[in-house]
């Protein structure tokens, strides 16, 4: 029984290893999760804009106006802060 219970720690410890690697990893590189975050409030937007055109667009065309406009907001939000706070950047 003890080496299945080595074993079990073992595979305990390599998971946690996993994810802290995986937390590390997520703490430098934050563009896939604003990516994440982006995606699931489409989630919310797009049916609303599937609700607003009285089912004219499809699905996959809601998707894409959704997305249309978070870039676009977050790309005037990102050139308004460029436009008065230059030196940050």
């Amino acid at each position: 029984m003890k080496p299945i219970q080595i074993r079990r720690a073992l595979a305990t410890s390599q998971v946690l290893e996993e994810i802290t690697e995986i937390w590390c990893q997520w703490r430098r590189q934050k563009l896939p999760l604003y990516l994440f975050l982006a995606m699931c409030f489409n989630l919310v937007v797009a049916p609303l804009v599937y609700a607003a055109t009285g089912e004219q667009l499809s699905r996959s065309q809601s998707w894409g106006l959704g997305l249309l406009g978070m870039v676009t907001l977050g790309l005037s939000i990102y050139l308004f802060f460029v436009m008065f706070v230059p030196e940050k950047f």
